[in-house]
């Protein structure tokens, strides 16, 4: 099913053109606003999703670079097994590795991740401007391609 790569090469190249666009278009720190909920606001990322291990002193950019290679090779074997009926498995898998891999350059590149997403809303009675963390596309086929396998084994454990 490696035929599926073809989402992972969409994702990519909707990635680092986003990520271009970004940061050709916007300053560093400074939101701007597309909707009521949504501002385009250029961060960049040097640790995982959240910023998770961000101010670590650089061994978490190697260690990521390391990771995101080893995740790609997983899921490329594993794609490569999978049987015609696994098709939703091949797309979850095909997304993830795409993010995977635009997150990858960014970390070969400069060692941080673009993120430019910014959603906020009303968190009633908790915070009136809850700000979701900043992401990009290359985080979107992450999260939507685990979501879906995720459901599938859920599903599929539910069948057994």
């Amino acid at each position: 099913m490696l035929k599926w790569t073809w989402l992972s090469a969409v994702i990519v190249f909707l990635d680092r053109l986003t990520k271009w666009q970004a940061e050709e278009s916007l300053v560093i720190y400074q939101a701007k606003e597309v909707t009521s909920f949504l501002n385009w606001k250029l961060i960049y990322n040097e640790g995982a999703a959240f910023s998770l291990f961000a101010n670590q002193g650089g061994w978490q950019r190697w260690f990521f670079i390391i990771l995101a290679v080893a995740v790609s090779g997983f899921i490329l074997n594993w794609l490569r097994t999978l049987e015609r009926d696994e098709r939703w498995t091949a797309i979850g898998l095909a997304l993830v590795l795409g993010g995977a891999i635009g997150n990858l350059i960014d970390r070969i590149i400069s060692g941080k991740v673009v993120d430019f997403i910014d959603f906020h809303f009303p968190l009633p009675f908790i915070n009136p401007d809850y700000h979701f963390a900043t992401f990009n596309i290359a985080d979107i086929g992450i999260t939507v391609g685990a979501a879906i396998l995720i459901f599938i084994s859920l599903f599929s454990a539910a069948k057994d």
